[in-house]
C-alpha cells in the first residue's frame, strides 16, 4: 500500500471515531498485573506503580492498579492517576483513562473521573517521549457511608481500525496516588451532563457559527456557582482543574451536527485561564489567583485535557472572608469549534475541579 493510500485509510477510519466513554467493565486483572510498588511520601500520599507493562485491547476496559481504604462516613481522599501508553500500530486509537472507586458491594461511588485522547500512533513525535502518550485524571472521593472502598485505575482503547492491535500501559510511569489521611473540607466541582454524541444539544461549545465565542466553566455553563469556604485552620489552599475539549470536525460522532463546520485537519486553538478567587464581604473579587495557557487541539488527537493547578495560595485576612470561587475561562481563537466535555452516562466526569486545604 502506498504512503498516500495509507494516509487516506487512516484518516477515513479515524473520522468515525467517537469518544467511547460508556462504562465498560472488565473482569478483575490478575494480581500479578494489578499489583505494584507502594511508596509513602512526606505528604502522606501513597503511590502504587505498575510493575509490568499491561496490554489494553480495543473495546475492553482493563484494571491496571488499585488502592483499598477503610473510611469513615464523610471522609475525603484525593486521588490522582497517570496512564502512559504506547501503541502497537501507527494508526490512531482512542484512549480513555478512569479513576473509579467502589464500595464493598462493588457499586461505583460517587463519580468516575476520566480523561481521554486519541493515541496518534507508535510513530507519533508530538509527545515528550515519541510514541508515549500520558494521561492524568483527578478524583476527590467522599465516602457516603463508613466502610471499605477500593479505587481502581482503568484504561480503555477503542477504534475502527482493521486488524489486531493494542495499546500498552507502560510499567514504572503508570501509577495511582491516594491520600493516606482525610482531606478535611476539600471540595469537588464538575460541569453539567454532556454525552459524547450530544444528540440533545446539551453541551457547551466555543467557536464559530452557532457556538459561543467563549465560556466560563463552573460559572456560566449551567454549573451551580459554588462558593467554597477554606477551613478556619488552613494555612494555605490549592486548586486544580481538568478541562476536556473535543474538536468538532465534519463527520465526527463526538459533537452535535450543527457544530461541525470544517473538514478534518483544520484543528483548533483556544485560550484558557484558570481562576481561583478569594471573595470579599460583598461577594466580589478580593484576590484573584490565575494561570493561563494557549492550547492547540489537533483533529488527530481529537480530545485533549488541559491540566491547570495553583498551589501555595495564601488566605488574605484583609479580604474579610475565607470564601473562594473557582472558574475556567475558555476562548476560541481559531479553527474547529470545540466542545467542552462534561458528565457522561450520569457518572463519568471529564471536566472537573478540586480545592484543598493545607494545614502546615
Amino acid at each position: 500500500m502506498t504512503t498516500t493510500t495509507t494516509t487516506f485509510v487512516r484518516r477515513a477510519l479515524v473520522a468515525v471515531l467517537a469518544m467511547v466513554l460508556v462504562s465498560f467493565w472488565s473482569a478483575r486483572a490478575d494480581a500479578a498485573n494489578v499489583g505494584g510498588t507502594g511508596v509513602t511520601g512526606a505528604d502522606s500520599i501513597t503511590r502504587v506503580t505498575l510493575a509490568a507493562g499491561r496490554d489494553i485491547p480495543p473495546g475492553v476496559t482493563v484494571d491496571l492498579l488499585r488502592r483499598t481504604m477503610i473510611l469513615a462516613a464523610g471522609e475525603k481522599r484525593y486521588l490522582r492517576g497517570r496512564l502512559e501508553a504506547t501503541s502497537s500500530t501507527t494508526g490512531i486509537v482512542g484512549l480513555t483513562q478512569r479513576v473509579r472507586c467502589l464500595n464493598a458491594a462493588g457499586a461505583t461511588v460517587p463519580v468516575v473521573a476520566a480523561s481521554a485522547r486519541n493515541h496518534e500512533g507508535s510513530d507519533a513525535t508530538t509527545y515528550a517521549i515519541p510514541g508515549h502518550l500520558p494521561l492524568y485524571a483527578d478524583l476527590l472521593l467522599t465516602a457516603p457511608t463508613a466502610g471499605v472502598y477500593t479505587c481502581v485505575l482503568q484504561g480503555t482503547a477503542y477504534s475502527t481500525l482493521p486488524g489486531t492491535y493494542h495499546l500498552t500501559a507502560v510499567a514504572g510511569s503508570t501509577w495511582l496516588e491516594a491520600d493516606d489521611t482525610d482531606r478535611t473540607g476539600a471540595r469537588w466541582w464538575q460541569n453539567p451532563a454532556c454525552e459524547s454524541a450530544d444528540l440533545t444539544g446539551a453541551c457547551t461549545y466555543v467557536g464559530g457559527g452557532p457556538a459561543r465565542r467563549d465560556a466560563w466553566v463552573f460559572y456560566d455553563d449551567g454549573t451551580p456557582v459554588h462558593q467554597w469556604q477554606a477551613h478556619p485552620d488552613a494555612a494555605t489552599v490549592s486548586a486544580r482543574a481538568n478541562v476536556e475539549l473535543t474538536t468538532c470536525y465534519r463527520g465526527t460522532s463526538s459533537c452535535s451536527d450543527a457544530m461541525e463546520a470544517y473538514p478534518r485537519g483544520e484543528n483548533a486553538v483556544v485560550d484558557t485561564r484558570f481562576e481561583f478567587i478569594q471573595l470579599d464581604t460583598t461577594g466580589h473579587a478580593c484576590r484573584t489567583h490565575s494561570t493561563s495557557a494557549r492550547r492547540t487541539v489537533t483533529d488527530d488527537a481529537h480530545h485533549s485535557v488541559g491540566y491547570s493547578a495553583l498551589s501555595g495560595i495564601p488566605i488574605d485576612s484583609a479580604c474579610g472572608t475565607r470564601t473562594f470561587l473557582m472558574r475556567v475561562y475558555v476562548k476560541h481563537v481559531s479553527g474547529q469549534t470545540v466542545k467542552i466535555d462534561g458528565v457522561q452516562s450520569g457518572i463519568t466526569s471529564l471536566t472537573n475541579g478540586i480545592a484543598l486545604n493545607h494545614f502546615s
